[in-house]
């Protein structure tokens, strides 16, 4: 009897004038269930495999949409609690640091965000060892840094539990 596997990828990007764009991809494939017995590490490559495909069909889907993005509009008056053109994502003024960098991003760690810990830094490399999982193409990837101190510490919070729910799966 076959063995159903569903891998699932999904990422959000900010746009200017607190827009963002997002894409998921969903894969569904059957796989040997005896391969649970008979060959784990080979299963684990197979999902791997497919979460490589989903998160690069995912960025292809971004890029896409990106260079498809319309451009901005200037807010109106009074319009900082009203949502803005772009996904149908509400945002407010509540959402820009004081130094305009945009909340909840994948890019790079502005200047006021709080760096990762320590701590976290070395649950990233473990974990990400444990899975033999390639740690700077994942970074870059997902948060376009080259190493684990930098992200921020919302950052690093998000890839632990991304990397944890990767060694459940």
């Amino acid at each position: 009897m076959p063995l159903r596997l569903n891998v699932g990828v999904s990422k959000k990007l900010g746009l200017p004038e607190y827009s963002s764009i997002g894409a998921s991809c969903n894969l569904e494939l059957e796989v040997d269930s005896m391969l649970i017995h008979t060959d784990l590490d080979g299963l684990h490559e197979q999902i791997r495999g497919a979460f490589v495909a989903a998160r690069q069909a995912v960025n292809d889907e971004l890029a896409r949409l990106q260079t498809q993005a319309p451009p901005a509009v200037a807010p109106h008056a009074g319009a900082a609690n009203r949502p803005t053109q772009g996904s149908g994502a509400l945002t407010n003024e509540s959402q820009a640091r004081s130094n305009g960098a945009r909340v909840g991003t994948n890019g790079p760690r502005s200047r006021s965000a709080k760096p990762s810990t320590a701590n976290q830094v070395r649950a990233i490399v473990a974990i990400a060892q444990r899975q033999h999982a390639d740690l700077e193409g994942l970074l870059r990837d997902e948060y376009h840094v080259d190493r684990p101190e930098d992200l921020s510490l919302n950052q690093a919070s998000a890839f632990i539990d991304q990397l944890k729910i990767a060694s459940d799966v």
